[in-house]
């Protein structure tokens, strides 16, 4: 597996679950990956579980200060960015009437006012032909009992990639949505019941939940120059989810 050889990629959100499985994939399809997150002890783990390849930068992608030192220490160590995977995201159930700001505001800062400086903050270091990468959800597309902020936040993720498209006409840089459906993460077995989780499953064309490593995979492709004529585009890796 070679399809990122040479190439420097930065995943936000990536010290567990598809973040994760993002930067293993990555590295063994030859990158040098940056992993970011919040928690130190987590990023840490992540590092020593991935091995080679990588490095490990505590942030949080809300605040503009750590974000101008996870690119200016990409800048010194590296010149330039190659792949970005914009994957840091926080959802929480809420039904209407019981949304608060606090609620909103989370949702809003690090799903979308975050992923749009993290993307932002980048350019200067993104190369012609290099790929900018967005997580989604089914749950933009979909009403979600409880989580209409998140999914409100998702939808916007979407547009997001829809103008940037535009915006980045004669740069070469692509940018695009990846739209997992339900995944088996840490993240989900802490916010939802087993019962709900397996009817998440079942509520897939493939009766089950996926894999992050099956996400992961599709972040490769879209990473790769395999994806080369794709741009501005929402890739779904649900199991049929949001499709049937």
């Amino acid at each position: 597996m070679t399809k990122l050889t040479g190439k420097t990629a930065l995943i936000t959100g990536g010290a567990s679950g598809i973040g994760l499985a993002a930067a293993k994939r990555f590295v063994n399809e030859g990158a040098f990956v940056y992993i970011s997150g919040r928690r130190k002890d987590v990023i840490e783990a992540a590092v020593a579980e991935i091995g080679a390849s990588v490095r490990g930068l505590q942030a949080d992608i809300t605040n503009p200060e750590d974000l101008d030192r996870v690119f200016e220490t990409i800048r010194t160590e590296r010149e330039t960015l190659d792949v970005l995977f914009a994957n840091a995201g926080v959802g929480e159930l809420a039904p209407l009437g019981e949304i608060t700001s606090k609620h909103f505001d989370y949702a809003f800062d690090i799903n979308v006012k975050g992923t749009v400086f993290t993307v932002q903050k980048a350019l200067p270091l993104l190369t012609s032909g290099s790929s900018v990468i967005l997580t989604g959800s089914t749950t933009g597309v979909m009403g979600t009992p409880a989580m209409s902020i998140y999914s409100a936040s998702k939808a916007a993720v979407r547009n997001l990639v829809r103008s940037w498209a535009q915006d980045l006409r004669g740069t070469s840089i692509r940018v695009n949505v990846l739209s997992p459906g339900p995944t088996q993460t840490d993240k989900i077995d802490e916010l939802l019941t087993p019962e709900i989780i397996e009817s998440l499953g079942n509520g897939t064309a493939l009766e089950r939940m996926g894999n992050p490593a099956e996400v992961a995979a599709v972040a490769a492709f879209l990473a790769s120059d395999d994806s080369s004529f794709m741009t501005g585009s929402e890739v779904f890796v649900d199991g049929g989810y949001a499709q049937i």
